[in-house]
């Protein structure tokens, strides 16, 4: 069963250095979509959003923590994973066995979504901290998750992981644990790398970062190392040699991990700058990590500081570019637009993550955090210093995202939130039920582009042919490859956005693409595809899997020890 899982339906090409690239330039569409954004409110998730990932152009699966959910199984149980129907707004209910609350996840290489770590609260006779859960997208509606810990599980427990998929389709999993510490990394499917076969693998980071780095942010960048962030300090990780190079560290006292719970984007890779990284981390908190517990409080302000890191030589050496949000946010959610904005959602102006009951408490809730903040901003990464950032033209939100909310980027170009319950239990007040939401850009109201012709794999290097429909003012069509993410507390795993270089024919009905150059650029796995005009308006984004669809590799020897491990 095992071998079977990871040969569900990677090209490993040479990197490009990012040392001596020339600093960032986004080159966007000539402008953005003007106009008011609109929200609405389209049904509910059955269960609270604490996870979150689109799987299909129509659906998406959400998880939630082991609790009394409205949505019932078929057998008459609270359910405490769903997938919905991004269409019609219906749920239906998934089937975990273990339990999911504050687990992370990536898509492997081959589509399957792989749902890592948990809580140890056993419900069905399987313990969440060493689950590896899979789901494989279908069209039929009758995919499920599919876990068995006696068959396959991590080597290690794993409670608030972060994790990413890399070069060859496989995925780390990289994070300590909120009881037990266990300051490690592992791969899935195991690997025999670096003298740890098949196991956890020592993370001097992580033992360095604590207390505070749960959830930390973990990104692939174009040279195939890994960027990795927790608490105050920032890493370059190459995998290959076990080996960490420390960055600059976060400026002004600034924490962002949980409970101390900011949010980090890695801005678009463009070829006009051959792909040169640069990563934005934004709110947190200036509060201690090393402060004892009960004296937290629900009021402690939250950071607004945004810091801004090129990735390259040069912009090491100039250190981290700080900003300002016009409103402080502890636990936000940052997400790519096609256009190549990042929308800033969800979160408080005050106090941290976390339900363990600190004073003064929200009357009617345990949340450890109060005034939400309810209007999203958009930031421009390519605009003017101190005029990046704007809530112009966006409605204000009247449901608290606080404590396990989720937002995501669909397919449509809209942006889904979802979840918020700082409590126990869902059924503990009424003031956080499960409301969907829904954002809808300027560029919505526009006239958009649509395209035919996405074949159902994207080769690197290759090039392919689109069929498009231009509204009749374009003058110039950029093309968007976006990995949507998972995304949870903030976090947004393997949340990417990627230019590729496209030629439009004379008569403007034909795009001939070309595929990201490699697979560090963009790992084998599923992608959205959004044809964007100069006038940023995104088409509908549709789907392919970059890379051949294979799995990632299988070291038979790396599994037999992973599984020999006794469970935690």
């Amino acid at each position: 069963m095992f071998q079977l899982l990871v040969t569900l339906t990677g090209l490993i090409r040479c990197a490009l250095s990012s040392d001596g690239l020339s600093p960032s330039v986004l080159d966007p569409p000539s402008t953005f979509a003007s106009g008011a954004w609109s929200l609405v409110q389209h049904g509910t998730s059955g269960v609270s959003g604490m996870q979150l990932a689109i799987v299909t152009e129509t659906t998406a699966v959400i998880f939630d923590k082991v609790e009394h959910n409205p949505l019932m199984t078929e057998d008459g149980n609270p359910a405490w994973t769903a997938e919905l129907d991004l269409n019609t707004h219906v749920v239906r209910p998934l089937h975990a066995l273990s339990n999911t609350w504050c687990a992370t996840g990536s898509f492997l290489g081959n589509g399957t979504l792989l749902s890592s770590g948990g809580n140890p609260i056993v419900i069905t006779g399987q313990n969440g901290l060493q689950a590896l859960r899979f789901f494989t997208p279908c069209q039929d509606g009758t995919c499920d998750i599919w876990e068995n810990s006696s068959v396959v599980r991590t080597t290690s427990p794993r409670w608030y992981p972060g994790s990413v998929r890399i070069e060859d389709g496989s995925v780390i999993i990289f994070g300590n644990n909120a009881t037990v510490s266990n300051p490690s990394y592992e791969f899935y499917p195991p690997k025999n790398i670096n003298g740890f076969n098949g196991l956890k693998i020592p993370s001097p980071f992580l033992a360095s970062t604590l207390n505070a780095n749960l959830f930390p942010f973990v990104m692939q960048l174009p040279d195939g190392n890994l960027f990795v962030a927790a608490n105050q300090r920032a890493i370059i990780f190459n995998w290959k040699t076990n080996t960490e190079t420390p960055l600059p560290g976060i400026p002004n006292g600034v924490r962002f991990s949980y409970p101390l719970s900011g949010s980090a984007v890695l801005l678009p890779l463009i070829p006009e700058n051959n792909y040169a990284p640069e990563v934005m981390i934004c709110g947190g908190s200036i509060h201690l990590d090393s402060t004892d517990p009960s004296t937290f409080s629900s009021q402690f302000p939250a950071s607004a500081q945004c810091s801004r890191l090129l990735l390259t030589a040069e912009g090491i050496a100039a250190g981290w570019k700080v900003e300002h949000m016009p409103q402080a946010r502890v636990m936000p959610d940052m997400v790519l637009l096609p256009d190549g904005r990042v929308v800033i959602v969800n979160g408080a102006q005050t106090g941290l993550g976390g339900i363990v009951g600190i004073r003064p408490n929200v009357v009617g809730t345990m949340s450890n955090a109060d005034h939400p903040a309810f209007t999203p901003v958009v930031y421009d990464p390519t605009g003017a210093a101190g005029r990046r950032f704007s809530s112009q033209g966006i409605p204000a939100s009247t449901i608290p995202r606080l404590y396990h909310s989720t937002a995501t980027l669909t397919p449509n170009g809209s942006i889904l939130l979802a979840g918020s319950n700082p409590n126990n239990d869902i059924t503990i007040g009424t003031e956080y039920p499960t409301e969907l939401e829904f954002y809808s850009p300027a560029y919505l109201s526009k006239p958009r582009p649509s395209y035919k012709g996405l074949p159902a794999t994207v080769n690197y290097d290759s090039k392919f042919t689109l069929s498009v429909q231009l509204p009749p003012d374009t003058t110039g069509v950029t093309v968007a490859l976006m990995d949507l993410g998972f995304a949870t507390h903030g976090v947004h795993m393997d949340q990417r956005f990627v230019r590729l270089v496209s030629k439009l024919s004379p008569d403007k009905k034909t795009l001939t693409v070309t595929g990201p150059p490699t697979s560090r650029i963009y790992p084998p796995g599923p992608a959205f595809l959004y044809v964007v005009t100069a006038g940023g308006v995104p088409s509908f984004g549709h789907k392919t899997i970059v890379g051949t669809g294979a799995s990632p590799p299988v070291d038979q020897g790396a599994i037999d020890k992973s599984v020999a491990i006794v469970p935690f």
